[in-house]
């Protein structure tokens, strides 16, 4: 499979139009402050501008790419920035929905084969009912008195176990957290996408 079919998911790709006859190295220079920031490396080559991080600051504007590629084309219609950025984090957001929907699938699997079979469930539900009503009869208050101790409460029924077994193989904690981080992703992907475009370009139009 083509890298370039799968790439879009950690990958945030734009162009942007320089202003006319604004030079590559005016451009850099403006783009610069950027990249400056603690754990952040960069080097220039001609048109092209190579930058990874590494540890990078919460406070750093481009936090959530670990690197980059930024490059100036020269056109008829002038010069074009175009720029790659890579994002562990998005990647993440996107892969953690897909984790938790196979932990709900195996919380199911794993409920079908430890639930009992259905006679099993009757007969239990069956001699329970007989021994909660026994011991749901009050206490003599003679014995009472004279200290005897209090007759054991009745043990769950089948159906209290059948209870406490669906919530213990419930998937609905792991849909949750999927819904969350797939909200994540979409959310982060459009955003981030405007946000660095804006950045780039309030930095360009920086006097």
């Amino acid at each position: 499979m083509n890298a370039r079919f799968i790439d879009w998911i950690w990958h945030v790709r734009g162009s942007l139009a320089l202003a006319p006859e604004q030079s590559s190295d005016d451009a850099f220079d403006r783009l610069r402050p950027l990249f400056r920031e603690t754990g952040t490396s960069h080097e220039r080559t001609s048109d092209t501008l190579t930058f990874r991080k590494k540890d990078q600051a919460a406070q750093d504007k481009m936090s959530v790419f670990d690197g980059g590629v930024l490059q100036i084309e020269k056109g008829t219609a002038g010069s074009v920035l175009h720029y790659r950025l890579t994002s562990r984090a998005l990647l993440f957001c996107f892969l953690a929905p897909l984790l938790f929907l196979g932990f709900a699938q195996l919380t199911i699997a794993m409920g079908k084969l430890e639930k009992p079979s259905t006679e099993a469930e009757d007969k239990a539900g069956k001699d329970s009912k007989a021994a909660k009503k026994q011991a749901e009869v009050p206490m003599n208050p003679i014995d009472k008195a004279l200290g005897a101790p209090a007759p054991e409460k009745p043990k769950k029924d089948g159906a209290d176990k059948a209870k406490e077994r669906d919530k213990k193989h419930s998937p609905t904690s792991a849909y949750v957290f999927a819904a969350i981080f797939a909200a994540l992703y979409v959310i982060g992907r459009i955003l981030e996408d405007r946000r660095l475009r804006a950045l780039f370009k309030k930095s360009l139009l920086t006097a």
